[in-house]
């Protein structure tokens, strides 16, 4: 005779779900914390692959933005003006959601604003930017309800080599530590009602009369009323052709005695980031040089992208010094062929709220709370 080894009490854990979400990222957690307020009576169970949030919600670099000059020209070419007002608007928007569920001091919120340089070969490049400035204030201005310049030129204020004299500064930018972020969204979710179920891989989902049964890897079948996937950049392990998985490299360094580098810095359209964090420097970027070598849901990194990452480090951000690797790592990305994300029914009681662009941290609990404002309708 076969048992599957769960005693009584946990089989209880799994019982009575009015609200199952798969993704224990920002997106999940922020839903969860939506939904128990609405509903308070609801049981809301994240059921998370890793052991803890593990995708790029806790991956990521920690950049509150919403966008350098060089990325929004390239968005022009998939979207119209008022898209990307309106792509802008909702990333600034997202933060400010984020800020009111998470505090700024929570998540060590620091505004030291964002720069945009230009490598020695991109001087056309930079060039186009400048000369759009105007174009590019008009459009954030619009977005964020201001009168203030959000764009302004600058010049290479912290002697980065292989780059121009000028750059873009945007004093409406961000950084945000992302552990923190993530362990007070956790804590909230906890003490809001949400059930947190780590290390339990969702694998499929069927229909069975008003009940959805998910599947799983190595914990049996799961019941719920509804289903709502918060998966992001996973989603096609799980439902392929609705999000394109974009792998995103990083490392950090040892700490670097004197570091005065402080803000978030944006190279070649936004492919290589970087910003400071504990007196270090944490980089990353490069998936243009290996676009569908990087198209995958393997958290693993690669040399050629590691190399590229380290001649950065080296003859870019810290030229004529010395700095010590003291991690490297990758986190998976959705992406499609526009920077909208995807929050919709998929089927009767199956919703999602996925493809974020990597804008989690900007757009990540705005989707969850719709995610979570779609699904909260009258239970069947």
């Amino acid at each position: 005779m076969h048992f599957n080894n769960k005693s009584y009490w946990e089989s209880y854990l799994l019982e009575d779900i009015d609200y199952l979400i798969v993704g224990g990222g920002i997106v999940g957690l922020t839903c969860g914390i939506a939904l128990k307020s609405k509903l308070p009576k609801a049981r809301v169970v994240v059921l998370e692959r890793g052991n803890w949030p593990s995708g790029a919600s806790i991956k990521n670099a920690g950049f509150a933005c919403f966008g350098s000059v060089s990325e929004l020209l390239d968005d022009a070419k998939s979207h119209t003006q008022d898209q990307l007002i309106a792509l802008i608007r909702q990333r600034a928007q997202g933060l400010k959601l984020l800020k009111t569920i998470v505090t700024p001091e929570a998540m060590d919120y620091q505004g030291y604003g964002g720069y945009e340089y230009f490598l020695n070969h991109q001087k056309h490049l930079a060039q186009e930017c400048f000369d759009v400035l105007d174009w590019a204030n008009k459009l954030a201005k619009e977005a964020l309800k201001t009168t203030e310049e959000v764009y302004a030129l600058v010049d290479n204020v912290y002697g980065f080599g292989g780059v121009g004299s000028r750059g873009i500064f945007n004093k409406f930018e961000g950084q945000i530590h992302t552990g923190r972020l993530m362990e007070a969204l956790s804590v909230k979710a906890s003490s809001s009602g949400v059930q947190f179920i780590g290390g339990v891989k969702a694998l499929s989902h069927q229909a069975q009369g008003n009940q959805i049964i998910v599947q799983t890897q190595g914990h049996g079948p799961i019941k719920t009323k509804k289903l709502l996937l918060a998966t992001n950049g996973y989603t096609r392990d799980y439902l392929p052709d609705l999000v394109t998985p974009a792998r995103a490299q990083v490392l950090i360094t040892e700490p670097i005695d004197g570091l005065k580098i402080k803000g978030t810095f944006h190279l070649d359209q936004g492919y290589y980031y970087f910003r400071n964090i504990d007196q270090r420097i944490l980089l990353g970027g490069g998936r243009n040089l290996d676009f569908k070598g990087e198209t995958t849901t393997l958290e693993q990194t690669s040399e050629k992208i590691q190399g590229a990452l380290e001649a950065i480090l080296k003859e870019v951000i810290l030229p004529g010094k010395k700095a010590a690797i003291s991690a490297r790592w990758s986190g998976i990305m959705g992406v499609g062929p526009q920077k909208k994300p995807i929050i919709k029914a998929l089927a009767p009681n199956v919703y999602c709220g996925i493809r974020l662009g990597g804008m989690g941290v900007a757009i990540g609990a705005e989707v969850g709370q719709k995610l979570a404002d779609l699904a909260s309708k009258q239970l069947d």
